[in-house]
């Protein structure tokens, strides 16, 4: 009862954050669409892959381990070595992200050009790159909290990211047009580094007041709980940059494939940014309560699996599983009739809309999606969630390459629907069996 209890109360807070802040975010993406158009929303939607690329090499693997380590130094009673935990992957994931600026800044003409398809990407990739050592910093704290089963810093950090990510854009963008000039695309990449920097301060200062610096820490004592972190961290960052590489490729891939498919370079980037920028946020509104029961749950089913309970473990993961299913079965049915009415009422584009009807079979999938492959991660099984990850964007490149250059982009959404019907069918199938065996 008390973990059902501490999930029910985790999920509420992140999903009450999570809908305010993806309401935030989906205004700010109709303000980005008629402020900037949709090619420049396309050209922007570009530079993700690389910051996801980075993102996942210092800090994916080790957040998500650092959360599953703390819960379990928690639950025998190691505080002391929880801490430790933490400052070695503070350590780690700064130390990687500042090679990153590094990396990023020296080739980000290269990047732009032969990997992203469009030069006009590598301001913002320069730009970009200074949010990398905030990012590690404030993923670090929440997955410390998510550990504790605190999710109120994880929450606030994130609202105060939105805005002050929203804030700075429109501010910069009014001031810029006040002065007489033409605002760039760019201001919304400082953005994310304004969001960065403001949540990174917040979750330093929670860090300072509540966790404090353990009594005699140093290199030495990090030691232990540092290979254990690296042991637990190294397939799961493996796992999230193989699966984050194949995801760049699949979007930086679109664009060029669209174009083989007969479009032009500005009605490529266009389709793309609505797309990416407007349809997909759309569909994805919803899942603010499907990410935070997914966020909760696997720091929780480690939790039951660590004391024995094999039975509690079943019926987290049956409720949460079925719930966000459910869930996911009522958004499709009001995307399926209100899909083109959003598009053109939100976005004032009738693609949007189009995009959205068909999106909206992929819902039931995704949000369930969320919950299983998080309870096989709580059930140390990253090495499935790996293959099963790798075979879904398998799928979806194929639609990139093989589908989009002949039935255009309403290939690339048949071919994300199949895979998300496939990783459901795949994750129940570990899982049962997983069930068998305790």
């Amino acid at each position: 009862m008390p973990s059902k209890h501490t999930l029910i109360r985790g999920a509420f807070i992140l999903t009450a954050a999570g809908f305010i802040s993806r309401f935030m975010g989906f205004f700010f993406r109709i303000f980005l669409s008629h402020a900037f158009g949709e090619e420049n929303v396309g050209l922007y939607q570009l530079i993700f892959p690389v910051y996801a690329l980075c993102h996942s090499v210092s800090t994916a693997g080790i957040e998500t381990a650092l959360s599953r380590t703390v819960a379990r130094k928690i639950s025998l009673n190691r505080h002391q070595e929880a801490k430790s935990a933490l400052f070695a992957a503070l350590f780690f994931t700064v130390s990687l992200s500042v090679l990153e600026i590094i990396l990023i800044q020296q080739n980000a003409s290269f990047i732009s050009g032969y990997f992203l398809g469009d030069s006009r990407c590598s301001e913002m990739l320069i730009i970009i790159s200074y949010a990398l050592p905030c990012a590690a910093v404030h993923c670090c704290i929440c997955g410390y909290s998510f550990g504790l089963q605190k999710t109120e810093v994880p929450a606030v950090s994130q609202l105060i990211e939105q805005s002050a990510r929203i804030a700075f854009v429109i501010l910069s963008f009014l001031l810029i047009r006040k002065s007489g000039s033409i605002p760039s695309i760019s201001i919304a990449a400082a953005g994310i580094v304004a969001g960065e920097i403001f949540s990174l301060l917040y979750s330093w200062r929670f860090l300072s007041k509540t966790i404090r610096r353990p009594a005699g820490l140093s290199l030495l004592s990090m030691k232990r709980p540092a290979a254990e972190l690296l042991r637990l961290s190294l397939p799961l960052t493996a796992n999230r940059t193989a699966v984050t590489l194949l995801q760049s490729i699949e979007a930086a891939s679109i664009p060029a494939s669209l174009k083989l498919y007969g479009l032009n370079t500005a009605d490529a980037l266009s389709t793309y940014g609505v797309l990416t920028g407007m349809a997909l946020p759309c569909i994805l509104f919803p899942s603010a309560i499907t990410s935070s029961v997914g966020t909760v749950l696997m720091p929780a089913v480690t939790k039951t699996q660590a004391d024995g309970n094999a039975s509690g473990t079943v019926s987290l993961i049956r409720k949460a599983a079925g719930s966000c299913f459910f869930l996911g079965i009522a958004c499709c049915l009001f995307f399926l009739i209100s899909g083109p009415f959003l598009g053109n009422l939100l976005f004032h584009s009738p693609a949007a809309g189009k995009f959205i009807l068909t999106l909206a079979w992929i819902c039931p999938f995704l949000y369930a999606n969320t919950a299983l492959i998080s309870s096989i991660n709580g059930l140390g099984k990253t090495g499935s969630t790996f293959l099963i990850n790798t075979l879904s964007l398998g799928i979806r490149i194929a639609s990139v390459f093989l589908i989009i250059p002949r039935y255009g982009i309403i290939g690339y959404l048949w071919g994300l629907l199949a895979s998300q019907g496939i990783v459901t069918v795949l994750a129940l199938c570990i899982l049962c069996n997983a069930g068998k065996k305790n």
